[in-house]
């Protein structure tokens, strides 16, 4: 091993702390969540620190075969500090909110080991490394939104799981391939590459994409994100929206700034994809009565917002400023955001057990802190200005409109015929992707609206049971502090906004010379005053005279029309997770079986009269009874996956000792 311990002890001391926490556990609950305050504020401490060793790597050559490799720059910095920030807020105030609940020492185990594997993720230095803690995260994480064990979140887990696992094996496949192909799968490396052509790099670049977009919750594979979110402890919702979607946009800037640096064919699948993730995330959260899952809605929406801005760093090439910081600014900006608005929606369900609009209305009134926080939340989603919402929103956007002005200069100075259709009809499409970009933004200002009127203003619903003290003086100021950063940085945009983006626009081959902004000129302002225009439109045309209905007591109640039938997950990917596949993987196992039956049942015939136990029937694997049927091996040949699988390993064994004869 060699290079600097810091950032292995980083990876390593929430995973030990995990552990010791467990044990601890055992005997006693109250100094287990104080020792896992202490570990997550260790981290923070530590994390902080480090800041006097970026530019430094470790690598430890070897383990699990190519060794794993770590490195720390000023976007890798960001984050970390981020990560530590967030688990530490989010693990304090866990000990209230799971007050009541099962399986907390199971919780803190894996919370902790999460935050390990989320720190090695975005430390890593080579896409080997990232891909490994990548699966543990995925791994360690499901606990997180199984941790309430009702039919809901088992569902939801195991939709979680599903597409962490799927999506893992095709992003493991598109590595093999890749490193196949360029000899090295080392970050710094792939963001060298001068390939004269990438046509052979797609195959592969969009199998290690479709791993990384699954956990950024990118459309098509967005479904596991509004369900787990909202099964999920609010804490936990907090990290799985605020920070493991960003891992997934890690492994995505990983590509798109590297093999696919400055690549107008990878930004467009990437302008698709974000464009519809974008705009169904909002259009979701605006018809959605849950809070929990409007805020994962919401989540879904934004991170089209951040794709957004990575596709648009392909398309203005080394010109990419505006694109990169505004990038960088939006992540660490939605990180935040949700930071908060998922701890206010944790405190509302910690007192009314409800996450239904009906069923909590009303219940923020006279708290203050409580409005505080989510409206600062809210004012930071909607990008209004001076929140820090506004600066990454307003850095992406103009992104956008300059490459607007890019074509239309092509189509004025009309450079040959091909060439002026080309970008006529290129700055058609861009012009399309700006509206559709200010109507999202439009609808986020929306159901953040509808939210606080719920919340806030609304009469509260007559199950409401109001408390004197609905929050604990720490989380009180947890909540406090953290919402007091977002507008924080957004007032402060050279000095705060500025360092932040200038710091990590390397790690996307930013340019060295950055754009001089005026946050608030009113070209910068024009599209906030748009989206927001656009939003209370929305609202007050569409949202109060449709989405709200008044029952025979005069009681205002919210109305679901969003249509069951348009669940992607239930009508498409359960039938192909839960029927095609595995009917694909066992139609290949039977015919290994009936591959494998003849040999082993002539080897083994002269036991055709031996008798077998068989137990209780295991739809997943074999058939059992409790009594023994007298059965012959012949008769048991065909009759189970587990034995095919097993006799199959025995007919190669057979082989390979041919072979070796």
């Amino acid at each position: 091993m060699r290079g600097n311990f810091i950032l292995l002890f980083l990876v390593t001391w929430p995973m030990l702390g995990g552990l010791i926490s467990y044990f601890i556990g055992r005997s006693s609950r109250i100094a287990r969540d104080y020792f896992a305050d202490v570990v997550c504020v260790v981290e923070l401490v530590v994390t902080l620190y480090a800041y006097k060793f970026i530019g430094s790597e470790f690598y430890a050559p070897g383990v699990c075969g190519l060794g794993i490799k770590f490195m720390l720059d000023g976007f890798r910095y960001i984050y970390a500090v981020i990560i530590a920030f967030m688990w530490a807020v989010t693990t304090i105030f866990s000990r209230e909110y799971l007050r009541h609940h099962r399986n907390r020492n199971r919780y803190y185990l894996y919370v902790l080991m999460t935050l390990g594997s989320i720190m090695g993720v975005f430390l890593s230095a080579d896409l080997y490394t990232t891909f490994m803690f990548f699966e543990m995260m995925s791994l360690f994480s499901y606990i997180m939104v199984v941790q309430d064990e009702t039919k809901e979140a088992q569902r939801a887990a195991q939709t979680y799981l599903a597409i962490a696992i799927i999506g893992g094996l095709v992003t493991l496949t598109g590595l093999i391939l890749m490193y196949s192909y360029v000899g090295t799968l080392d970050i710094s490396a792939l963001s060298k590459l001068s390939l004269q052509n990438k046509a052979p790099l797609y195959v592969p670049g969009f199998l290690v994409f479709v791993g990384f977009a699954a956990k950024a919750a990118i459309f098509p594979s967005h479904i596991w994100l509004p369900t787990a979110h909202t099964a999920a402890p609010a804490p936990s919702s907090a990290l799985l929206s605020g920070l493991l979607t960003k891992s997934g946009l890690f492994g995505i800037l990983v590509l798109s700034s590297g093999p696919f640096m400055h690549d107008k064919n990878w930004g467009f699948m990437l302008l698709i994809l974000a464009i519809i993730t974008m705009v169904l995330g909002a259009v979701l959260a605006v018809f959605s009565v849950n809070i929990k899952r409007t805020l994962a809605c919401s989540s879904m929406s934004q991170l089209g917002f951040i794709l957004t801005g990575i596709a648009m760093q392909c398309f203005l090439g080394k010109e990419n400023d505006l694109a990169v910081r505004g990038t960088i600014l939006y992540m660490v900006g939605h990180s935040l955001i949700k930071l908060v608005l998922f701890l206010c929606a944790g405190v509302v369900h910690m007192n009314t057990h409800q996450l239904n609009l009906n069923d909590i209305k009303g219940f923020g009134r006279g708290k203050k802190v409580l409005m505080f926080a989510f409206l600062m939340g809210g004012l930071g989603l909607m990008g209004a200005p001076f929140w820090n919402g506004y600066l990454g929103k307003t850095l992406v956007h103009d992104a956008i409109v300059e490459h607007i002005h890019e074509l239309s200069h092509i189509v004025r100075n009309g450079a040959g015929t091909l060439a002026f259709m080309t970008a006529g009809g290129e700055k058609f499409m861009f012009e399309i992707c700006e509206w559709l970009f200010l109507i999202s933004g439009g609808l986020t200002t929306a159901y953040v609206i509808k939210l606080f009127v719920a919340l806030f203003i609304a009469k509260p619903s007559p199950k409401m049971h109001q408390k004197d003290e609905y929050i604990s003086r720490s989380n009180a100021f947890l909540l406090a502090f953290s919402a007091l950063l977002l507008p924080l940085i957004g007032m402060m945009p050279y000095s705060i906004g500025d360092k932040i983006s200038i710091l990590g626009s390397a790690f996307m081959n930013g340019p060295e010379h950055h754009h001089i902004i005026n946050y608030f000129s009113s070209e910068c302002l024009e599209g906030a005053i748009i989206s927001i225009s656009i939003g209370i439109a929305v609202y007050f045309a569409i949202i109060q005279n449709y989405m709200l209905e008044k029952k025979a007591d005069g009681e205002i109640v919210y109305v679901d029309l969003w249509p069951e039938k348009l669940n992607i997950e239930n009508f498409l990917f359960r039938p192909i997770i839960g029927g095609i596949l595995p009917f694909i993987g066992a139609f290949f196992a039977r015919v290994l079986d009936l591959i494998t039956a003849g040999p082993v049942t002539l080897l083994l015939s002269h036991a055709s009269r031996i008798k077998f136990i068989r137990l209780p029937e295991d739809t997943d694997f074999g058939y059992y009874q409790e009594e023994a049927k007298g059965e012959t091996i012949g008769n048991l040949l065909p009759s189970s996956l587990a034995y095919g699988l097993m006799t199959f390993a025995i007919g190669l064994l057979f082989v390979i000792g041919f072979m070796m004869l």
